[in-house]
Order: structure tokens, then sequence, then C-alpha cells
């Protein structure tokens, strides 16, 4: 099985070495950690992780900045960790991008299931992403092909059926699909 990767941010050294230990002990590959924000979007770009591990007190960047930069542009979990535990924080860090969130000092026992949670959420949250984006393309796709067959029933004196099977016989006999034969018709004038 690979190894899930995760990049680490926290700008305490020994915190640092702690979180890589813990993660390696686990069965993680760490394959990059930084004491700065600004190293950190720059990491997870380069290495693209599953998880990052984000402080949020952070030389260079805050680590909600660096959340929200890493939500909008790359394909990773983000997990927060920092001592501070305030209501707004915590809301700040959910709105940013987070999917878990640790206050130091955390349990070890504590940051595996933190990690296991924000994969999962991320994973859960990508594939509604993809579910989305697969809905609206079909609803994309019928409106161009009702509006080929409208312009078939006007334009050609089909009925709605007949309209149909020329879409589907001509993009079976092209190896096309139905959208681009539809396409055709609405921006070519295709016609039987």
């Amino acid at each position: 099985m690979e190894k899930i990767r995760v990049v680490i941010a926290e700008d305490e050294a020994i915190i640092r070495l702690d979180l890589r230990e813990t993660l390696e002990n686990a069965g993680y590959e760490v394959v990059a950690d930084t004491g700065r924000g600004d190293e950190a979007a720059k990491l997870v770009s380069e290495h693209k992780p599953e998880v990052v591990i984000l402080d949020i007190k952070m030389p260079g960047m805050d680590g909600i900045q660096v959340a929200r930069e890493i939500a909008a542009t790359e394909d990773t979990a983000v997990v927060i960790l920092t001592a501070f535990s305030q209501r707004e924080l915590i809301d700040e860090a959910v709105d940013a991008g987070a999917l878990a969130y640790l206050v130091k000092p955390y349990q070890q026992s504590d940051l595996v299931p933190a990690i296991e949670i924000a994969r999962r959420r991320y994973q859960e949250m990508r594939e509604l992403t993809d579910q989305a984006k697969t809905l609206e393309d079909r609803l994309k796709a019928r409106k161009v092909i009702e509006k080929a067959k409208g312009l078939l029933i006007d334009g050609a004196s089909l009925n709605e059926d007949e309209a149909f099977r020329f879409i589907q016989t001509r993009a079976m006999s092209e190896r096309k699909t139905m959208l681009e034969v539809a396409e055709k018709i609405i921006s070519e004038g295709l016609r039987p």
C-alpha cells in the first residue's frame, strides 16, 4: 500500500521534529517540512502531498492564509495544528479550508485520527464536486441536444423522435458524442 504523503509547516523545530517522527512511525511519508508559512505553500505545490499540517502562527505567512491558498489551488487536505483554541480562530480556519483542527499540546493518539478525518472529508468533498460537475455537464449536454432537436423539428420537418434518432445515429456512425453532433447542428447547420 502506498504511503500517504504529508508536508509539515510548524515554526517550532522541536514540535516539527516530533510531528515528523510520530507520522513516520505511523506509516506516513513526510515529504517536506518547514518553519515558514510562505514556504509551506511552495512545498505543497512542489510535492503534491495528500495532507498538509499547518501551524497558525508562522513567519512569512500565517497558517490561515496558507490554508486559504492551498484550498484554492491544490489537491490537498489541510489540518491546522495550533496553540490557539478560540472559536473565532477555529471558524476562520474552517472557512479557509481546514478539515481538522488540533490544539497544542496535542496527544499523539489524536494526530492520526485528525489526519484520517481530514483525508476522508477531503475525498468526500472531491467526490461530491466531481458528481456536481458530471451532473452539470449532463445538464448542459441535455440543453444543447434539446436545442438541436428543436432546430431539426423546425428546420427539417422532423418530429421529436426522428430528431433524436438522427442525432443518435449520426453520433454512432461518426463515432462522436450526441453533444458533438448537436453542436454541429446548432453551429454548422447540420441537417439530414
